[in-house]
């Protein structure tokens, strides 16, 4: 996973951001079977990155141009 934001571009809304951001999300614990073995420190690191990111987006702390 790349720890660099979705980039935010005019045309893209919160929603759209909201679904990228889940999908990397969804994309770190893909295919770790059940029970899930624990993330490595790195990818916590990035899960919660996203998880902040997603929460700013979901708030409506990013805003973007109409």
């Amino acid at each position: 996973m790349s720890p660099t934001p979705p980039e935010r571009s005019p045309s893209r809304t919160a929603a759209d951001l909201a679904a990228e951001l889940n999908e990397r999300i969804r994309a770190l614990w893909a295919g770790r079977g059940h029970p899930a073995p624990p993330l490595s420190e790195a990818q916590r690191a990035e899960y919660r990155r996203l998880l902040a990111e997603l929460d700013r987006v979901t708030r409506g702390d990013v805003t973007t141009a109409a």
